[in-house]
């Protein structure tokens, strides 16, 4: 099953995540599909924190991947960012 999710990359205290479209039986950082966006939680000023390409992030929902928890409320939180922009 092709699931969207997680992908840590970054330094020691200085997480940097990767949203990919990876096989399940995959482990969390090896390979994966496809990077459809990324998420720095430590972004500061005018860095950018989030970004997903939404095109790509539908191709796969419609077929069939699954969302994790975590992508889906990152999810929310760019498309409320796009509205209020």
């Amino acid at each position: 099953m092709v699931v969207i999710r997680l992908s840590r990359g970054g330094s020691k205290k200085r997480p940097f995540f990767n949203v990919v479209a990876a096989d399940s039986r995959n482990r969390r950082d090896g390979r994966f599909l496809e990077r459809v966006g990324f998420y720095n939680p430590v972004a500061s000023g005018q860095a950018e924190g989030l970004r997903i390409a939404f095109d790509r992030l539908d191709y796969w929902v419609s077929n069939g991947a699954q969302v994790s928890p975590t992508v889906t409320r990152l999810i929310k939180q760019a498309k409320a960012k796009a509205v209020a922009a």
